[in-house]
């Protein structure tokens, strides 16, 4: 069986290995660890092609340590405990270059397995590198998180992609005796989705399957030699992405309809139940929040239900939220509002909280004036006084504009007769 492309050309030394300057250039947060040789654990965080397994090896081969992959799909807690055992009884282990095991797709671990390796982390036997297309944050149990640092790999870039496509076409031992001229790359970085694995694996498939001595990428011979090969679902890779966006966009627009049916596709697909609940969840705050409540509470519920019953049955609390979500009233005016407050941070560094808000738990602070001026809500009519709780440097800011929907409209109401001027929308 042939090796694919991109396995032929995968970099072997950090002098070969394509983008990622932030991770590995001259200011790189991995830099100077590599240089050493002494580096922590770590969680590579990226999108599906974007090097992280080509790191990790790299990683590897430039300490000179012994090197042990697993993949999360097809390994179990014997296959882990199996690999500590090896790793322990290395001539290596307890000194700067201590074993490294690898684990693609660690989000596909479940608890007790990463429960295995906590020990081995903690006490050095292996220096571990998970890959992960998803947020460490909700598929890493917190122990094993708090114990590793994590590293996010950006997406390629148009130019990165380009550049990776003239490489393979000089260095690779099969596409260099070919006479190639790439003339257009657009179809090509636009089927890949980012990914240069695929990227590279089209690249082959179009010239492979041309006949004549020279072969000219256009636009117009991707797309036709690619259309007959194209899956209903690839959940690593563009559809992926593709999907999910056309999911949300569909419930962010209140068609039920759409939203119903890009879930199917998911679910056909064989995508992770948790991936989509977790959208649900995400979504019913930024696109609904205020103008519906309730919509957060069925989206969380729905997020605990699935991962207790998983699929078959998933599919059906996943429509009812879906649904539900599509339907309800919309408003991203707490997502705005947050978006605003961190910018107005960015601008305005450490500004000093007012004396009279200040927590006064001594005599001296109260001396000092801390707490002087609060004037406690409840001791007044309504539990409401119109008091200043930002800094003077912003005082009057407004970051909260209620969206046009009935709940917040009422919201609008409330706050006016509330503070009077000061919100005045």
């Amino acid at each position: 069986m042939s090796t694919p492309l991109a396995e032929r050309i995968r970099p072997r030394t950090l002098d070969n290995y394509l983008s990622q300057q932030h991770l590995i250039g001259k200011d790189g947060a991995l830099t100077t660890q590599l240089s050493s040789g002494v580096f922590p654990s770590m969680i590579l965080w990226g999108p599906p092609g974007t090097g992280k397994t080509t790191l990790a090896t790299i990683i590897a081969n430039e300490s000179d340590r012994p090197f042990y992959t697993l993949s999360a799909i097809d390994s179990g807690v014997a296959a882990v405990r199996e690999v500590i055992e090896k790793a322990k009884k290395s001539d290596t282990l307890f000194s700067s270059k201590n074993p490294i095991l690898f684990i693609d797709e660690i989000h596909r671990f479940s608890k007790s397995q990463q429960d295995s390796l906590l020990g081995a982390v903690e006490k050095g036997w292996i220096t571990l590198i998970g890959a992960t297309t998803e947020n460490p944050s909700f598929e890493v149990i917190p122990a094993l998180l708090s114990r590793c640092q994590v590293y996010i790999l950006k997406p390629f870039t148009k130019e990165d992609l380009t550049n990776l496509l003239k490489r393979a076409i000089k260095i690779d031992e099969k596409l260099s005796k070919i006479n190639i001229s790439l003339k257009e790359t657009e179809a090509l970085i636009r089927l890949s989705g980012g990914d240069a694995r695929k990227l590279l694996n089209i690249l082959e498939l179009v010239v492979l399957s041309e006949t004549s001595e020279k072969v000219t990428i256009t636009n117009d011979l991707v797309s036709q030699k690619v259309q007959k090969n194209t899956v209903l679902y690839d959940k690593t890779g563009e559809q992926h992405y593709d999907i999910i966006s056309a999911f949300i966009k569909s419930i962010r627009g209140s068609d039920p309809n759409a939203a119903v049916y890009w879930l199917a596709r998911m679910i056909e697909g064989g995508e992770d139940v948790k991936f989509i609940a977790r959208r649900l969840l995400i979504l019913a705050s930024e696109d609904i929040g205020n103008a519906n409540p309730t919509a957060m509470v069925l989206a969380n519920n729905t997020f605990q239900a699935v991962n207790t019953i998983g699929y078959p049955e998933a599919r059906i609390i996943l429509s009812q939220c879906t649904i539900y979500l599509a339907t309800s009233p919309k408003s991203n005016a707490s997502y705005e509002a947050i978006k605003k407050a961190q910018q107005l941070v960015k601008q305005t560094g450490d500004l000093s909280v007012p004396l009279s808000i200040r927590n006064a738990p001594t005599k001296l602070m109260k001396e000092l004036g801390y707490g002087k001026e609060y004037q406690y809500a409840h001791n007044y009519e309504g539990n409401f006084v119109a008091h200043e709780f930002l800094p003077d440097e912003i005082k009057g800011t407004n970051l909260y504009i209620p969206g046009n929907n009935p709940k917040e409209n009422n919201l609008k109401k409330y706050l006016t007769n509330l503070w009077k001027d000061k919100y005045n929308f």
